[in-house]
This record gives C-alpha cells, structure tokens and sequence, in this order.
C-alpha cells in the first residue's frame, strides 16, 4: 500500500468492543440532556436574545432563534445517528475516521481540541468579570495584574486573571472525582439555571406591552436572517453530548434522547426569554451589556436582578463543566488510537476517569484563560464546531454506503435521507465562508501546528496503521 493511501486508512468498528473501553458507564437519557442543555444555555441567554433583537430582527428575535434551531437541528440528528450506530468516545471525531479516515479524522480532531479548548478559556474569563463584578459590591477589587490577562480592554500590559486560573482548575477537580459526581453537579446546576429564566419570564410576562411587538420585523426579512445567523451560535454545544456515548448505560437509546432533547429545551428557553424581553422593553433599548437586568430595572423589579445573577454564573459553570468534560474524552479518543501520547488516555482504577488528560487539558485551558485576551480567539470555538457539523452532516451518506456499519442496527436514521444531510452540510459551509477573515487566517495558523504535530508524532504512532502494517507482513 502507498503511503498516500496510508493517510486514508479507516478506523474498523467491531461492535463487540463498544462495552470494553473501560470507562464507567454511568450516564442515562437524562443526565445526557442536561449535560446538553448546560453546555448550549450559559450566560448567554441573557445577552443574546436583547443583542439580536436591538441590532438585527427586533421583535422578531423570537423567530431567529427558531430559525437557527431548524438549522442546527439538522446537525443534531446527524449526530444522533452516527452516536446511535457508532457509540464511542471522540464524537465527530471517531466518526470521521470510521468513515473518510484518519488524516481527515486527525484535521477534525485537532479542530475540535481548539473548540473545547478556547471555549473553556473564554468562559472561564467571562466568569472571571462575572465574580469580580459581584465581590465589587461588597466593596472588594482585586489588585489589576491579578484581575484581566494582558491586552484585556482596561488591563496593564501584563496581567494574570488569577480567578479564571482557578476555576478552571476548580472545574478540572470535579471532574477527576468521577462522571457520575460532576453529572449530578451538572444537573443540578441547570435546574437552577432553568428555575433562574422561568422566575424572570414569570415575573416579566406581567408587564408585556403588546404595542412593543410593532413593528414586528423593523429590518424585513435580512434583518430577521442575520439574526439567526448569530442565533445559530447561542445553539453550540450539543455536540459535546456525543463525547459521552462509551460512559452511556444504553447509548443506541440514550444517545439520541440527550442530543435532540438538550437542543429542544434550550430552543424553548432561548424562545421565550426573547419573546418576554421584547414584549417588556421596546427592542430599540436593548443594545445593552445586560438586556434582562436592564428590562427588571424598566419594570422596577430589581430584587429579581441578583437571582438573574446567580443564575448566569451557574449558566457559565455548567458550560465549562461541559466543555471541559468533551474536551478531556475527546483527548482520550484520539490518544487510544495512538495519535498523541499515552499519558491521555490513561484511567484512573478507582474512578475510571482519564486523570492525567483532564489535568493536562485543564492547565493549558486555565493558562490560556489567564494570559491571553480571548475576545478574537475565541471565534476559533465556531469555526471549528462548524466544520465538525459538515463534515458529520455528510458524512451520514457515507454511513449508510459503509459494509461493516450497515449491519449495526441503529436505533435512529436521519430523516429525509439524503436531502436532510446534504442541506444541512451546505448550511454549516455558508455560515463557514461568512466568519470573519480573521478567523479563517487563526484556524489556517492553527491546523498547521496541527499538520507538524501529526507528521512528526501521529503518523508514526497510529494504532491503527501499525496493525495494517502487520497484516502486509
């Protein structure tokens, strides 16, 4: 065989081996679709929707986050097909080298690391301005080299954000101590998160004034796109629901629950957050920093605001719970093929957790969160996601063509095949080629040092490739 036919090597399924990876399996239906609703609904919901509402479709901002759940939708049930049929660890990334190979599978891999890893970061920093805005009121501050990282708006030109250091290392802890402990943390953390929105739609909807809904699409039918468009990225995160599939009791039933159900929820809160807030505070307000605090103060309900406080730190807890989670399983995936070292896919024998790549991982994020000002790099998280949906989206149509997995009885099927796939692939494309130049320049940067890592570590190393050469022996 060509070396060049060796890039494109395919990872083989044996169903035999989903159950002997070693990981606990622990999680069910529901802990899934809340670890899904905790890394799609953070902080967010409380900006987003006034942002979208002000700037791009006014009262119609309900509509866009519909819109882009139809969108993202497509992705999900192209997940929960290939999680049903393929459950193990690694999401997309597995998938893509069952079914186009491992130099693709290595490419989306090291994609997706940059997802989870500036996403972690760039919440951790969020969470950071967060808890320094709440000690404030009680009259503490931080000394400025401790508070922001360097080239943060506001910051001395070298600065260490010492609080998004520890919560990030904090997080990494919970999970170290085992999935079934920092699921249960999960769970709890968004029922308060969900209890947090629907006190403040209860309390809103009171004062809804129907006139606020004129006129219903200020900016026409452009506007209420553009919208969705940036909707389409409150949605990131139900992906991270498909790393968990090898620590899932029944995944071919669970699977799709938890990735269809956690989008279906948070479309559900995003909705109608946007529907009240619009209904309470004309849309022309609201190009605030604080859409929802700045609607209970109109309506003179300021006891509410600490509530909606708390209930955006959780909201950011959960997503770097989540996140965190994804990234460290996705590390174990990649490593159990030989791509990177061993040292990440190492488990622990008491807890079955991959110890030294949740640390690993959890380090680099807290020192990304501490010295590098995130606001521009962050758009990695979307590229990336992005280019996981697409290439997850087609790669359905290759599924269905594979021998092996043909015969795996799959407990769910995409809908519509194959149109709903293929749409759903040149929709993440179109929103690819719409992100900022930057960001394509910061992705090309990125999948370089990617590209030196595989050809002077991961070629040589893979699993995979060194039992094929076995076999031609």
């Amino acid at each position: 065989m060509k070396e060049s036919r060796r890039l494109l090597v395919k990872k083989p399924v044996n169903p035999a081996n989903f159950n002997k990876s070693g990981l606990a399996k622990t999680l069910n239906a529901f802990s899934l679709t809340m670890m899904g609703v905790g890394a799609i609904v953070g902080s967010g919901i409380f900006i987003t929707p006034g942002i979208i509402a002000a700037k791009y479709a006014g009262p119609a901002a309900m509509l866009s986050f519909v819109i882009a759940a139809a969108v993202c939708s497509l992705a999900a049930l192209c997940y929960a097909e290939f999680a049903s049929t393929i459950p193990l660890a690694g999401s997309a990334y597995t998938y893509v080298y069952t079914v186009f190979g491992e130099f693709l599978a290595w490419i989306l891999g090291w994609s997706l690391i940059s997802e989870y890893l500036f996403a972690v970061s760039s919440v951790a920093v969020s969470w950071s301005s967060y808890f320094q805005n709440l000690i404030s009121g009680f009259g503490l501050k931080l000394p400025e080299f401790w508070s922001a990282a360097a080239g943060t708006a506001g910051a001395p030109h070298a600065g260490f954000n010492i609080i998004a250091f520890v919560v990030v290392l904090a997080i990494s802890l919970l999970l170290v101590g085992g999935v079934q402990e920092s699921t249960r943390v999960n769970s709890i953390m968004v029922i308060v998160k969900i209890l947090v929105i629907v006190l403040f739609i209860a309390v809103a909807i009171f004062f809804v004034k129907p006139a606020n809904f004129h006129p219903f699409m200020p900016h026409g039918v452009h506007g209420l796109v553009k919208g969705a468009s940036l909707a389409f990225y409150a949605y990131i995160g139900f992906d991270a629901v498909s790393t968990a599939s090898e620590e899932v009791k029944n995944p071919k039933h669970d699977m799709p629950i938890g990735i269809i159900g956690s989008l279906v929820v948070a479309s559900i809160l995003y909705v109608a957050m946007a529907a009240v807030l619009v209904g309470v505070v004309h849309y022309s307000k609201l190009n605030v920093g604080d859409p929802v605090a700045y609607a209970l103060a109109v309506i003179h309900q300021n006891w509410a605001a600490g509530i909606v406080s708390l209930g955006a730190v959780v909201g950011m807890t959960t997503v770097l719970i989540v996140m965190l989670y994804g990234g460290t399983r996705l590390l174990f995936a990649i490593s159990r093929d030989g791509l990177l070292p061993k040292a990440f896919r190492t488990l622990s024998p008491k807890t079955k957790v991959p110890v030294k790549s949740t640390w690993i991982f959890g380090v680099i994020a807290s020192i990304f969160a501490a010295v590098i000002p995130l606001d521009k790099i962050a758009e990695l998280v979307n590229i990336g996601t992005l280019f996981a949906f697409a290439m997850v989206s087609i790669g359905v149509v290759f599924l269905r063509q594979h021998e092996t997995l043909q015969q795996i009885n799959s407990s769910f099927k995409v809908p519509f095949y194959p149109v709903l796939p293929v749409v759903s692939f040149l929709a993440c494309l179109y929103l690819m080629i719409n992100l900022q130049a930057f960001t394509w320049h910061m992705f090309a940067i990125w999948l370089v040092i990617g590209l030196i890592i595989y050809f002077l570590y991961s070629y040589r190393h893979s699993r995979i490739r060194a039992n094929l050469r076995q076999t031609e022996k």
